[in-house]
């Protein structure tokens, strides 16, 4: 098959995922945006890649503005045209299409359906409620609900129209009979992350002197993009609370964009112990989280149990102790818990809870290996990219028979 697998985010598991199908003998060529600022996985070929497998990178002259509507919208309607005059150019056989904005998505959808192109719908998340969430904090009730409609609508056509939609967690299943999916169109494939690429590494590593100074100090890490679902200021919250209860910590922050930034500002004015850096090389991955005693999540309240943030996939793979600041109910803070890390509330209320908890490690510094070591087991028992590429290639067989009939 010649597949075109599109995740506009460019992050680690959709990458490995493109290499297991090439492994397969298909000829796959994995899309990115290259404006996107995220931690991305390794989107270029590495030795012992399959020769059927190319990357991608679709860069506009406009740039990404993640929280100006009018720019982003032109923005996904440039990227969209971009992207279909490249699928015209040289037709795949079947699409993957991951992480798209919802207007890139929706005009892409329309584009596959005249064309007859078969397209698989990788859902990571419920779009449309995100975007009602922003426009609720832009607008008055009765645009906003319009605005809400026309996302929903939007997003449905996407999952309705697509030979097959892959979701990530099973309460994606509670909305599409209310969109005329066809449950039969359906699968669940939960997100991983990938094992060879993010591994166990010693606490001294080759980047640790450049992320910490201080060998003993209460190591913690957080590690991944700072949006609207999370709040930035609990980390700072937890680390007071960590000074209240005299734990020697210190903790980095790999991150970019306005979250970022304006921990970084407090980093330079108050007396916290608190780094910013950039994004990390994909190869330094495993030694930027493995440089931690603790990895920290941040996911708020109202952020839908669709949500499922794929940093803690590999903090597991990590394997370190995992600090969730988020929903109990969400899917990845079962994960947490059953590996022996702590959940709470993303609260101050819960900022000092987590203090509490890292006092414990501070003191029993065995547990950090103990836990951690029961993280990576979980990983490695429910990350099988061998399993997964093999429910793909069936998807995609599938999704190409449909179109033909």
């Amino acid at each position: 098959m010649r597949i075109t697998v599109h995740d506009f985010s460019g992050h680690p598991f959709q990458a490995e995922l493109s290499r297991k199908l090439a492994d397969k003998g298909h000829a796959v060529d994995h899309v990115s945006a290259e404006q996107y600022v995220s931690g991305k996985g390794h989107l270029e070929v590495q030795p012992g890649d399959s020769p059927t497998l190319t990357f991608t990178a679709i860069a506009l002259d406009l740039p990404f503005q993640k929280y100006a509507p009018l720019a982003r919208l032109r923005f996904e309607r440039s990227y969209a045209r971009e992207w279909i005059k490249r699928l015209k150019a040289a037709p795949p056989e079947v699409v993957v299409a991951c992480n798209l904005p919802l207007l890139s998505m929706f005009l892409f959808a329309r584009y596959a359906r005249r064309a007859k192109l078969p397209y698989v719908f990788w859902h990571q998340d419920i779009y449309s409620a995100g975007l009602t969430d922003e426009l609720r904090r832009r607008l008055p009730r009765p645009l906003a609900w319009l605005g809400s409609r026309l996302f929903v609508r939007m997003e449905a056509y996407c999952a309705k129209h697509a030979d097959h939609v892959v979701a990530i967690g099973d309460a994606f299943k509670e909305v599409y009979p209310g969109w005329k999916v066809a449950p039969a169109n359906v699968s669940v494939i939960p997100n991983w992350a990938p094992l060879d690429k993010v591994f166990p590494v010693d606490r001294h590593n080759p980047i640790s002197e450049q992320l910490f100074d201080d060998e003993s100090s209460l190591r913690l890490v957080y590690a991944g993009t700072l949006g609207r679902k999370h709040n930035p200021h609990l980390l700072v919250d937890l680390l007071r609370n960590a000074q209240d209860n005299d734990i020697p910590v210190s903790m980095v922050v790999i991150s970019e964009g306005q979250g970022a930034d304006d921990l970084a500002e407090i980093a330079r004015t108050e007396d916290v112990p608190l780094t910013v850096l950039p994004f990390q090389p994909a190869d330094d991955l495993p030694y930027a989280l493995g440089s931690a005693d603790v990895l920290v999540a941040l996911l708020e309240p109202d952020a839908t149990k669709f949500s499922i943030p794929s940093k803690v996939l590999s903090y597991m793979a990590a394997g370190r102790p995992i600090l969730g600041l988020m929903p109990e109910d969400n899917p990845a803070a079962l994960d947490i818990v059953a590996s022996g890390g702590y959940v709470v509330d993303p609260t101050e209320l819960g900022a000092k809870s987590a203090a509490v908890w890292l006092a414990d490690l501070a003191i029993e510094r065995a547990l950090i290996g103990q836990i951690g070591g029961s993280t990576r087991a979980i990983a490695e028992l429910k990350f099988d990219v061998e399993q997964v590429s093999d429910e793909f290639s069936m998807i995609l067989v599938r999704a190409i028979e449909l179109q033909r009939t």
